[in-house]
């Protein structure tokens, strides 16, 4: 059977195109008519679908749907916003699952705390006789309680780890938050989610994604982490059986504390792993942490709240001599790269690893907050991407009461330079890092192209690094599709509208490109395919 969409506008992956008929056969664009022109199939049967807005389908580089698929599944706080919600989610899902031994979830925001720190006083009153444990939106940090702090034998003795730091009150006791390695102390002694738990996870993520286009992505962290249990086995048992209905690359998990003798685990894992829809193909390394909480990797110390410089410079995770032969021992074995960099020194060390690598493995940098400007036409001339998260280039709550005051001026003006990146020549790709903050693809690019946070009347943020529409529409589509090596070998192309491309597609309530930017975010999917195939209807 082919499909024959009749689209009032389409994006191909690069331009907006205007009109256009696509054909699509056998899971492929096989005609791609302009204007007023018909395409028509040889086939006796054709079904026929009018979109108002027909692109490819959004490609997220830099997301973590199992992670968001248990927190949809357990205590989810992602939609809520105060410190009084918090706690009465808490309650009630405690109160509503009384045989839980211990309260999971998360997507707490830290400007609804003071500092940025809950505190464990506050989850005793609401359970206090089950541990808890409540990662924060960007999982960097950890709410717990006092149980929880009990059980992992954490106290005013108990010393912080080198790559994190442990909340305390005056008399050195543990406050209730932990930040990065903190974490572990805490995370070690979780319960392990089951199969079932994890195939229900990707099943939630998955479905959440295709509502929102998202038709392929890359899983940043295939391992375990920071609470996290390994997803590996459950993305390759869902490509087997065919419930992966998406394109996947798993990017395996480094760990910081072993050096290049885990490659050849590595390279075994990814024979082990790469079946039907799903490649792990890729490594991540986590080479900071971030702003909020003083562990991004800066050039210069942050700033103390008197705008006095501190002793602290943030954490280079991984030390840059030993993160330099990592990345030549991955690239060697045929890895794409991929680093989590958010402070300058933390880009700048990543960018020195890359150095002297093959442009063919498709390296790439995520998150990119702060960026010297010496550093943004080295990635060009590296040819390494710049994995944008579009969504936090804005003056919300979080870059107001906590970032900006710990830059300084001079440095909170290097932030999110997505314009300076392309003009720079930069290969731009884009990923949401859900459920950091939503995997909603077009109020990423609504900011984008704005730099305001949608719904607020605050001033645009360094309005001189917004891109345009196309720019950034192209890094959601063909520049992700690239990161992730679709349409290499025998592959057909993702991310774009032209023959011979698989047919991953989605389709608006309305062509984004003919409003107002500030209302790019409002346009809703109507249906998501892959490979030809409807995966979502609204």
């Amino acid at each position: 059977m082919a499909t024959l969409f009749r689209a009032g506008a389409v994006f191909d992956g690069h331009r907006y195109a205007g009109r256009a008929d696509v054909l699509v056969e056998d899971g492929r664009i096989v005609e791609v008519a302009p204007g007023g022109s018909e395409a028509r199939s040889a086939r006796t049967s054709t079904t026929v679908v009018d979109a108002a807005f027909l692109a490819p389908g959004f490609v997220d580089a830099h997301v973590h749907p199992v992670q968001g698929g248990l927190e949809r599944l357990r205590c989810d706080l992602t939609e809520l916003s105060t410190r009084e919600e918090y706690l009465a989610a808490v309650a009630s899902y405690a109160a509503d699952h009384p045989a839980a031994e211990w309260i999971l979830g998360g997507g707490w925001s830290m400007p609804a705390f003071p500092g940025g720190t809950p505190t464990a006083a506050d989850l005793d009153r609401v359970v206090p006789d089950r541990p808890v444990y409540l990662p924060n939106r960007d999982h960097h940090g950890a709410w717990v309680n006092s149980r929880a702090l009990e059980l992992a034998g954490v106290d005013e003795r108990t010393p912080d780890p080198p790559d994190g730091r442990i909340e305390r009150g005056p008399d050195g006791r543990p406050s209730g938050t932990l930040h990065e390695g903190a974490t572990t102390l805490v995370t070690r002694h979780l319960p392990p989610a089951s199969e079932a738990d994890h195939h229900a996870a990707l099943m939630a993520g998955q479905g959440y994604l295709h509502s929102l286009g998202v038709t392929s992505w890359q899983d940043a962290i295939v391992g375990a982490y920071s609470g996290m249990d390994d997803a590996a086995a459950t993305y390759t048992a869902a490509a087997a059986s065919g419930d992966l209905r998406s394109h996947v690359v798993g990017a395996l998990w480094w760990e910081r504390r072993r050096g290049v003798e885990q490659v050849a685990d590595l390279v075994a894992r990814r024979a082990a792993m790469t079946t039907g829809r799903f490649r792990a193909t890729t490594v991540k390394i986590m080479q900071d942490g971030v702003a909020e909480n003083g562990t991004a990797a800066m050039l210069t110390p942050y700033l103390d709240r008197c705008g006095h410089p501190t002793g602290n410079a943030g954490h280079s995770f991984v030390d840059p001599t030993a993160l330099r032969e990592a990345v030549a021992a991955l690239d060697a074995a045929g890895f794409q790269v991929h680093v989590h960099a958010i402070g300058d020194r933390g880009v700048r060390e990543a960018l020195d690893a890359f150095e002297g690598t093959d442009p063919a493995r498709r390296h790439q940098i995520a998150h990119l907050q702060v960026v010297h400007p010496d550093d943004v036409r080295r990635f060009a001339g590296l040819g390494v991407a710049a994995n944008l998260q579009m969504l936090w280039a804005c003056l919300d709550d979080q870059m107001v009461d906590l970032t900006l005051p710990v830059l300084g001026a001079e440095r909170a003006a290097w932030q999110y330079p997505f314009a300076d990146l392309h003009r720079a020549g930069a290969r731009l790709v884009a990923g949401s890092d859900w459920p950091v903050s939503t995997p909603d693809p077009l109020q990423a690019i609504q900011v984008a192209v704005t730099r305001v946070e949608p719904g607020s009347d605050r001033e645009p943020f360094l309005p001189a690094q917004a891109l345009s529409l196309e720019t950034a529409y192209a890094a959601y589509t063909s520049g992700s599709a690239w990161a992730n090596h679709r349409g290499v070998g025998d592959e057909p192309a993702a991310g774009v509208l032209r023959p011979g491309a698989v047919a991953d597609l989605v389709v608006l309530d309305h062509d984004p490109f003919t409003g107002p930017p500030e209302e790019v975010g409002a346009a809703r999917v109507v249906s998501t395919w892959v490979e030809g195939a409807a995966v979502h209807t609204a």
